[in-house]
């Protein structure tokens, strides 16, 4: 069942993809970057960022390995004072995912279980995203493995080099 929580951040995420792709698209919103990561800002709202992409994404249906159309794959950690957003860990798997489903991270071992809106996937509280940032200053990599509503498995692996260095960075920016 999703948090109320991740009803309201579902809406904060259309403005976070709206800026990302602005950010993109004017590399002046990129204000560093950690290894495999990079901080962006943000001015109206005033947020920080701080994203990555994959390394390496495996789609099976069927038990077959399959090619697909995907959009964007992203991670990211988020901050927005105004809307009090402190470290808010958001995946898009560049699809819809399928109604009701859960995502899979896996970080050295250790599981997590994100909720699915759309074609975003969030923890249930901010409790478990501050679990789920501990885990990944951590670990050396996160695999997110998920569902789509056309029923494709996905395996995503991002590498957490500079994860540490960004999220921190980010933090600090929107503080």
């Amino acid at each position: 069942m999703k948090s109320s929580f991740v009803r309201v951040i579902a809406a904060t995420a259309l403005t976070l993809t709206a800026s990302f792709a602005a950010a993109q698209e004017e590399s002046t919103n990129r204000v560093d970057a950690m290894t495999d990561w990079s901080v962006f800002e943000g001015q109206d709202p005033r947020e920080c960022w701080a994203v990555t992409t994959f390394k390496e994404s495996v789609n099976t249906k069927d038990g077959r390995v399959v090619a697909v159309t995907r959009g964007e794959i992203l991670l990211m950690v988020f901050y927005r004072p105004d809307a009090k957003v402190q470290g808010q860990v958001a995946f898009t798997g560049g699809y819809p995912f399928a109604n009701g489903s859960t995502v899979n991270v896996n970080i050295s071992g250790n599981e997590f279980e994100l909720y699915t809106e759309g074609e975003w996937a969030w923890p249930a509280t901010p409790q478990d995203d501050t679990k789920l940032i501990t885990a990944m200053k951590r670990g050396a990599d996160a695999v997110m493995t998920a569902v789509s509503s056309r029923g494709t498995t996905t395996k995503d692996t991002f590498s957490l080099l500079g994860f540490t260095a960004a999220v921190t960075d980010a933090e600090k920016r929107c503080n």
